[in-house]
């Protein structure tokens, strides 16, 4: 197998009665960002504990760089990083001292140390806090940190749970950057979010509901194939329009962003139809436009037709 690949045949975990992996199923390739993406309880920490081999799965197997994790989860870890969403830095030693902490728990050679650091200073910007307590850090600084011991002993496949939960906008798009250069560098990154704006910048992403893999794509794919016209419709009673459009016949879905309502109606139908049918409902609309669907509407129309 070659290595920083990842082979997901049937993954499943239940707990009781309630099935929180339900048979998933991806090859992920050398170098590949693959996004996990769901609303919480979709399964998303369950699937990367798994793989990480701190849990193990009901049925089905998973093959990380030849190596069966079910069979085997102590000969996987040499291969993978996994970042938990409240992942085990020291709080009480700094940001130096945590790297050394987690070059000695992976046998990273002392001889190889210096020039590790310094890369890892260079792309998480936290060479200039190098002696201040990892308690003392900012949460998105914390979570570079993380990355930052996840990536000392240079794994192959790196497992991150939402990486960016609760971070500041800033703090988020320096993570991605820092993804997209592991990317680059030949790493395989597995991350899970809840933001599907974020997800837009995988390569392919899995999306899960409720246990069930729901589509496995690039992003631009699935917004491509949206079976119809997305259109944003502005009013004042965004809760009113929205329920109005759920009960037309050639509205597939409908759903509140912000203060609008994007609807996905069958192609060719007039958007004045759609204006004049709630304006027969005493429903005032503001303004409507055709817009190209994002990851999030693919979603949500993909989960109203499961």
């Amino acid at each position: 197998m070659t290595p920083g690949t990842v082979s997901i045949q049937e993954l499943t975990r239940r707990f009781g009665p309630l099935t929180a992996v339900d048979g998933l199923s991806v090859e992920v390739a050398h170098g590949e960002l693959l996004g996990i993406v769901g609303p919480d309880g979709a399964g998303k920490t369950t699937t990367l504990r798994m793989l990480a081999g701190v849990l193990r799965p009901s049925g089905g197997t998973a093959i990380i760089d030849g190596v069966d994790v079910v069979a085997d989860p102590e000969g996987v870890k040499p291969h993978i990083a996994y970042m938990a969403q409240k992942f085990g830095l020291y709080t009480d030693l700094t940001v130096k001292e945590n790297l050394h902490f987690y070059a000695d728990l992976y046998s990273v050679p002392k001889s190889e140390r210096p020039a590790r650091l310094e890369r890892l200073y260079a792309f998480s910007r936290l060479g200039e806090f190098a002696d201040r307590l990892a308690g003392n850090l900012s949460g998105g600084m914390k979570q570079k940190l993380s990355l930052s011991c996840c990536l000392v002993h240079r794994p192959s496949v790196l497992l991150l749970d939402e990486p960016t939960f609760g971070v500041d906008p800033i703090s988020r798009r320096e993570l991605w950057l820092i993804l997209h250069e592991m990317v680059e560098e030949g790493v395989t990154v597995l991350v899970s979010t809840s933001y599907l704006d974020e997800a837009e910048r995988c390569d392919r992403v899995v999306l899960l509901d409720e246990g069930r893999t729901i589509a496995i794509d690039r992003p631009q794919s699935l917004q491509s194939t949206m079976p119809g016209t997305m259109l944003a419709v502005r009013s004042s009673e965004p809760r009113r329009v929205r329920d109005a459009l759920r009960s037309m016949d050639f509205v597939h879905s409908a759903a509140l962003f912000g203060d609008e309502v994007h609807a996905l109606v069958v192609p060719g139908e007039s958007p004045d139809r759609l204006v004049g049918l709630l304006a027969a409902s005493a429903i005032d609309v503001s303004g409507v436009e055709t817009i190209e669907p994002s990851l999030e509407d693919v979603f949500i129309h993909l989960v109203a037709d499961a």
